[in-house]
């Protein structure tokens, strides 16, 4: 994998069970730790996501009626369940 000659130093947070992982892969590799934590940074960025651009299209079709001609107990009924 081919970085930027720049590069920006960065802290990261992680669980002791965390750093053994990483430990763990680096050497497993035979990789530095920052080169495995940027590769699997690269690698979850290419996984195919989901285009939600127009993931509210089609969610505010109704009856035709005016929000103002419903009853608000029609309207709250299902607010806030999951």
């Amino acid at each position: 994998m081919c970085y930027p000659t720049r590069m920006k130093k960065t802290s990261v947070y992680l669980t002791e069970s965390e750093v053994a992982i990483l430990r763990r892969l680096a050497e497993r590799e035979g990789k530095s730790q920052a080169t495995v934590l940027r590769e699997a940074l690269a690698a979850y960025d290419e996984q195919a996501l989901p285009d939600r651009d127009f993931a509210f299209i089609g969610s505010g079709e109704g009856d035709g009626r005016s929000v103002a001609d419903i009853p608000e107990e029609e309207l709250m009924r299902g607010f806030g369940e999951q």
